[in-house]
């Protein structure tokens, strides 16, 4: 499509034109690992990236294409990269910047499976990561090194719904030359466009509202854009430096910046190490993106709800929620999320003399509707307990930096009756 439309008109309809073959309405699973050529030059001219098309699943999918057109539609962007998991999306994106003996500098406010990441398998490429108080503006410009590549934070950090400065941290990244790489998981496009801001690559895990409903993993990496690589290419030889795998040609004068990096994603990093797609996950992705407005619009209010239920009870010590009054993050929650918060938050327990994880875990054992799942975004209220869960690798020291403590319980709020998911937390809280 290209005229101008809404927000709910292009989760449904872009990147999918019914009439080829059978004139479905819905985007059909094109459920096969590999695409017949009409000829050996066709193969040949496909598989040297001169003429576009299928070639194989691992690369690339009829159904997957869709996902990655509506998803980068949504969010303003050139160009996407649908892969196997939000983990995935976030390590390839990062190992695609940094290159050989690359930086990244990050925020300590992450998802504890993106600080292991960072923190350990990084480090093992030879790699290397220094991590700030996303607060602390000073902090990232102190930790550029000549070698950094990117920044990367997420836009509301998990599990404590700490709102980035978005703008800010963009500015400071450029002034190093480098792109800003956000985690958009939480907000997703419907509440926030980093874009907007001044990002330059976003990341998903589409497991998450995306998909809305805890039955597919998926991830994306979408390019927004916006980053001028041209402007220094000496620090991006993948992009800029001719390369026998694209008839020593490079991939920017291959693709142009539209394609040049997403093509770096997906033919090389896809390609070489695997982690692709499946088109039925693909498939339900697209089935869940289709809402995404009306379901995040029920979860914002919801999670509003269950959060000024949660800060006026007297088991509960401090609700991390942008809607609360004292939030430190609600001026920052009001320039940028003005449709309203996520629906992911923590909070903590009152303070008391007992073993703060005991009374975490007596808590949530009590939970009936709400589950016990290593999980957000769901279409029903989930509960994690960070620090031994989702967190559990870190040091106490990054615990600490995170926010986090043995007396956090993060919540998902999902789509139920609200007065369901307050009951159920009444009754819970009051065994704490």
């Amino acid at each position: 499509m290209t005229q101008a439309q809404g927000f709910a008109t292009t989760q449904l309809h872009e990147g999918y034109t019914p009439g080829v073959p059978q004139f479905t309405v819905a985007t059909p699973v094109y459920q096969s690992s590999a695409y017949v050529f009409s000829s050996l030059t066709e193969a040949r001219e496909k598989f040297a990236l001169r003429e576009k098309g299928y070639i194989y699943s691992r690369n690339n999918n009829p159904t997957q294409a869709v996902l990655e057109q509506r998803l980068a539609a949504l969010e303003g962007g050139v160009a996407a990269a649908a892969v196997s998991s939000g983990q995935a999306a976030v390590a390839l994106a990062t190992l695609a910047l940094l290159g050989r003996g690359g930086h990244v500098v990050a925020a300590s406010q992450l998802y504890g499976g993106t600080v292991d990441l960072f923190d350990d398998t990084l480090r093992d490429f030879g790699l290397e990561v220094t991590f700030v108080d996303q607060d602390d503006f000073d902090g990232w410009r102190e930790a550029v090194r000549p070698n950094t590549r990117a920044f990367f934070a997420e836009s509301v950090a998990n599990p404590i719904a700490q709102v980035l400065d978005v703008a800010s941290v963009a500015e400071i990244a450029h002034e190093a030359g480098v792109p800003l790489v956000i985690d958009n998981t939480v907000a997703t496009p419907y509440l926030l466009r980093p874009r907007e801001h001044g990002a330059d690559i976003v990341v998903h895990s589409a497991t998450k509202f995306i998909g809305g409903h805890g039955s597919s993993l998926g991830g994306v990496v979408v390019d927004l854009g916006t980053f001028d690589f041209a402007a220094e290419p000496e620090r991006w030889p993948a992009l800029f430096v001719p390369h026998r795998r694209y008839g020593e040609v490079s991939l920017w004068e291959a693709f142009g910046p539209e394609r040049a990096f997403i093509t770096l994603v997906k033919s090389k990093l896809v390609g070489d190490l695997g982690p692709a797609l499946s088109p039925f996950n693909a498939f339900q992705l697209i089935q869940g993106l289709e809402t995404l407005d009306l379901r995040v619009s029920r979860h914002v209010e919801n999670a509003k709800t269950v959060a000024a239920f949660l800060h006026d009870h007297p088991a509960v010590g401090v609700v991390f929620h942008p809607s609360i009054p004292t939030n430190p993050w609600k001026g920052v929650a009001r320039t940028y999320l003005p449709r309203g918060a996520p629906s992911v938050f923590a909070f903590e327990l009152a303070p008391s003399e007992e073993d703060a994880f005991a009374r975490a875990e007596r808590v949530i054992d009590a939970l009936g509707t709400i589950r016990l799942v290593a999980n957000i975004g769901d279409a029903r209220t989930i509960v994690a307990h960070p620090a031994s869960m989702t967190h559990n690798h870190m040091s106490p020291e990054q615990l600490a930096a995170a926010g986090i403590s043995q007396g956090t319980i993060r919540i998902s709020v999902g789509l139920e009756d609200p007065a369901d998911i307050i009951a159920d937390l009444a009754q819970a809280l009051a065994l704490a």
